[in-house]
């Protein structure tokens, strides 16, 4: 078991270290000096070439320049399938874990939206006993479905409902489950490169540059999994485009409410940080009673809100107050 492997343990441990050191010193000047030069879709783009350049230079790297000792094919073999499983029977714990059933009412709103929208396959509305929050998953397989928190429903008002319950069709618009599943791949496979290369290295006594080189490719996974972060922050302003399409201040009024929600109840927002499925959630990881109405003014106060520049790096979601500058801009 890896978990019990102590060459795992220790480049797991040194690789988070690794990224923390990163997300609170070079990541945020980089991050800062690119932000607000490209357009949004040009942004993933470069993001995606990014990604995949990176691992294809490891590829190249393993292939050509080293004499591997282990079958290349087998390991982004396993790693794909074990991700692919995983993806699968979640979509069956996710519905048992938050009691989701589906909804009527819920479904006549979905499908209102869904028409707006323009989309054109089946979505199946959920009610679920959560923390105030409303979420997107499935797939061709079990279904798509869209989950919305019953303390969310009566949060929101009709059109700041609908205006959430688009940003998470806008997910399975752009097939962001599919997306963000593929993208998680690379960083596990580069991980799983280096991995090996230093754990047959220290065992089989080989040569030292393939555990030097081995150590290298486990930090770089690191740096790719930053990115993929980055490419997860920007599907989620993407999905931000057909929120605003209901209203774009009822969009941010809803964001507000989420997020002051989660201001005054430290133990609520810790319990959704801490959630296995927060990648799922419409708010998830950066620092955010709702009042029954929100005012310009409140949106204009959260919107200046400071916010911490590493959580956000490390984040699958953009921090509230970039969202809703986003959002002024469309």
């Amino acid at each position: 078991m890896l978990m019990f492997d102590p060459i795992y343990i220790i480049t797991m441990i040194l690789g988070y270290v690794f990224m923390f050191i990163l997300a609170s010193t070079i990541a945020p000047k980089v991050a800062s000096k690119f932000s607000g030069r490209f357009s949004l879709y040009f942004s993933m783009f470069l993001l995606s070439v990014l990604i995949i350049s990176s691992f294809s230079l490891v590829l190249f790297l393993v292939i050509y320049f080293l004499n591997i000792k282990f079958s290349l094919f087998n390991l982004i073999l396993s790693v794909v399938l074990i991700n692919v499983a995983v993806y699968l029977i979640s979509q069956i714990l996710i519905k048992l874990l938050f009691n989701a059933k589906e909804d009527k009412k819920l479904q006549k709103i979905v499908d209102e939206v869904k028409e707006k929208l323009g989309y054109k396959g089946k979505l199946i509305a959920l009610k679920a006993s959560n923390l105030p929050n409303v979420f997107a998953f499935g797939n061709f397989i079990f279904g798509k479905y869209i989950a919305i928190a019953d303390s969310l429903e009566k949060m929101l008002d009709e059109k700041e409902l609908k205006a959430v319950v688009a940003h998470e069709i806008g997910h399975h618009m752009h097939k962001d489950n599919a997306v963000m599943l593929l993208f998680g791949i690379f960083p596990s496979i580069i991980y799983y490169i280096g991995y090996n290369l230093l754990y047959y290295s220290i065992k089989n006594r080989e040569k030292a540059y393939l555990a030097i080189t081995g150590f290298l490719i486990v930090l770089f996974s690191f740096i790719v999994q930053i990115l993929v972060l980055a490419f997860s922050r920007l599907r989620e302003y993407f999905a931000d485009l057909e929120g605003a399409k209901i209203g774009k201040e009822a969009m941010q009024s809803s964001l507000v409410k989420i997020h002051n929600y989660y201001k005054n109840n430290q133990e609520e927002k810790e319990e959704i940080e801490l959630n296995s499925f927060k990648t799922l959630f419409i708010y998830a990881f950066i620092n955010f009673f709702a009042n029954p109405l929100v005012s310009r003014e409140e949106i204009e106060k959260v919107k200046n809100e400071e916010y911490s520049a590493i959580e956000e790096i490390l984040s699958t979601h953009p921090p509230i107050p970039k969202r809703l500058k986003f959002i002024e801009t469309l």
